[in-house]
């Protein structure tokens, strides 16, 4: 399979030191008819209604746009904060601002208001871009506050402007004197972005990704993937994520590859369909409620016909397996395989738009073994990556290219170097690392040690072949009473094996067993008390209390336990019916878990399982 275009002999010099307006100008000269970003501007449900400009398009829109920036004040090294879902008026306001010199933020969309304050703080931005009339309320209070430098609102919705400036304005805004002389001059070592962490433990910190550190981690990413040139990108993730920013802007631009908006992240199934795009990114949650869903389609099929898929499950395994050793499957399974790809596995994959997905990952938490076994039985192997914002994303990375392993995170990728401490937490060194940290005063505060080493505080190991597997986080390991050392999160994953458990809290910090906080998946539940025969009232409520339910989970809880340690095994747990979610608080806008706000959320709940 051709790879995608990279930047080298196409530019003079060192690869990682292009800067993304020369990737952009690059792409209007020898890719201008090329689609570059597409929308949808009608219903979701229709057939059409996409708008798409080309790289050529985009080139000139942003241009313009900069120069509507430059108006309003915005110029190099300004910080502009973005509050917007994927919509158009986000990435190429992003993308305008690079070419102004000026440094784009995005915050989330379900960022609390204290969140937004601190960031807005932190980084001292003067102008704010936000979509509508519910962000505007959010952001209006920041304007009259005097510890906040905030002092001019940009809204892109129509209508919703209440006195601020509109977004469509800045398309007919003036060209400034001198502006072409400003455009465009990006030095491989100013800062591209600041990136928010998402606050798992406390305020988020702003980690500064400079051109060259984007630039060399793009260089590392195209060194391990194999898609087709020029290739599609369904972008639904926040662009407050580091891996959507990778995804979905960075990395466009170096390949000259074509972003597909998705603007509700709960459409991204009807947008697959339609897209069936060749590559596909998902953190775990996404993973794990594509996975429910399936099973949920497949627990209502007649036996007869579960029966052929499990066989080509088997093969579609057995195929996979051969690969993640290195070795090429003999000719009888290939044989098998294709058959069972073409005749059984691929209609299944066509009816959710994956059918021509040739790269799928994961990345920002631990993948559970079981998700990943999952969907090797349709032949797509979840190439699962670790990193953080502070390595620009990816620092590790399975690869059909290199290598993989499965329920591992891959070797380290070109830009960067690891080692593991004494205690088991990962270090990470190399050019995609990260400047430091932005301090109010606008200053960098380096996180690196003398050798220029991150302390990630992650936990992990790495084997033998040189693959690194994720044990937890270094400040959530659970110490028990008997000071037992516990990953909660291979507890938990063990725990969300079974369909009827979607999502797992386990705790036992200084206790002398654990105890964990269940909920019920809400795809996987109803069918599989529709399979069982089983009628609840109440919903998702009279479920979570349904005997049968409960004795499943009792059955789910026991086969967790036999597959565990002692130390690591759940005694009691609590049955509960409502998800968690960035807006009740318990996950992050990145759906990773703050137990800590579960904890106090469930105080009681979790005190009473302490029976005895």
């Amino acid at each position: 399979m051709a790879s995608a275009p990279r930047t080298t002999g196409d530019l003079p010099g060192d690869p990682a030191d292009r800067t993304l307006p020369q990737l952009l100008a690059r792409n209007a000269r020898e890719y201008p008819q090329l689609p570059g970003l597409s929308w949808q501007s009608a219903q979701p449900d229709s057939d059409s209604g996409w708008t798409t400009l080309s790289w050529a398009e985009i080139h000139e829109h942003t241009r313009s746009l900069a120069a509507g920036y430059r108006g309003l004040g915005v110029g190099r090294g300004d910080h502009v904060l973005l509050m917007m879902s994927n919509r158009p008026e986000h990435w190429l306001s992003d993308m305008a601002l690079v070419r102004l010199g000026a440094i784009p933020v995005s915050v989330y969309g379900t960022a609390a208001p204290g969140q937004i304050t601190h960031i807005a703080r932190n980084c001292r931005a003067r102008l704010a871009v936000v979509e509508g009339a519910a962000q505007v309320a959010v952001w209006e209070p920041l304007l009259a506050d005097a510890e906040t430098p905030l002092e001019r609102l940009v809204v892109a919705e129509a209508g919703a402007e209440n006195g601020h400036v509109p977004y469509a304005g800045l398309l007919r805004a003036p060209v400034p004197e001198r502006f072409t002389e400003e455009l465009d001059a990006a030095r491989p070592e100013d800062p591209l972005t600041v990136v928010y962490t998402s606050g798992t433990t406390g305020e988020p910190k702003g980690v500064v990704l400079t051109h060259r550190a984007v630039m060399s981690n793009a260089l590392a990413l195209d060194a391990v993937v194999e898609l087709p040139p020029h290739v599609e990108h369904l972008c639904y993730l926040p662009f407050a994520h580091i891996a959507e920013r990778m995804l979905g802007i960075y990395l466009p631009c170096h390949r000259a590859s074509h972003v597909y908006l998705c603007a509700d992240p709960t459409r991204v199934g009807e947008v697959v369909r339609k897209v069936r795009p060749a590559q596909f990114f998902g953190v775990p949650r996404i993973w794990d409620k594509l996975s429910a869903a399936v099973r949920a389609v497949l627990s209502l099929m007649p036996a007869e016909q579960m029966a052929v898929i499990d066989r080509a499950f088997e093969v579609a395994r057995e195929h996979v397996g051969y690969r993640e050793r290195g070795e090429a499957p003999p000719a009888e399974l290939e044989e098998r395989y294709a058959r069972a790809r073409e005749d059984v596995l691929l209609p299944l994959l066509a009816a959710g738009g994956l059918d021509r997905v040739s790269w799928s990952a994961s990345a920002s938490a631990p993948m559970s073994v079981d998700v990943v076994k999952f969907w090797a039985g349709f032949g797509i192997v979840i190439m699962d990556a670790w990193g953080l914002t502070e390595t620009t994303g990816v620092a590790t990375s399975n690869s059909p290219k290199t290598g993989f392993r499965l329920g591992s995170v891959g070797r380290p990728v070109q830009s960067v170097e690891i080692r593991v401490a004494e205690d088991g937490e990962i270090l990470v060194r190399g050019s995609s690392v990260f400047s430091g940290y932005l301090d109010p005063d606008g200053s960098v505060r380096s996180a690196l040690d003398a050798d220029g080493w991150l302390a990630t505080g992650d936990i992990g190991r790495i084997d033998e072949d040189g693959f690194l597997w994720l044990t937890d986080r270094k400040k959530e390991m659970i110490v028990t009473s008997t000071g037992k050392n516990v990953s909660p999160a291979l507890v938990e994953n063990a725990l969300k094996e079974h369909p009827l458990i979607g999502q797992a809290m386990v705790h036992g910090d200084n206790r002398s067993y654990l105890v964990a906080l269940l909920v019920l998946d809400a795809e996987a539940a109803p069918a599989w008390a529709a399979a069982n025969g089983i009628e609840a009232e109440g919903g998702p409520a009279g479920l979570a209390a349904h005997s049968a339910v409960r004795a499943e989970v009792d059955r789910a809880v026991a086969a967790a336990n036999t597959r565990l340690n002692r130390t690591e095994q759940v005694k009691w747990y609590e049955l509960l019916a409502e998800e968690w979610g960035p807006a009740t608080g318990e996950l992050t806008p990145s759906l990773k878990m703050r137990r800590r706000v579960i904890q106090d959320k469930y105080a009681r709940h979790l005190s009473e399982l302490y029976r005895d």
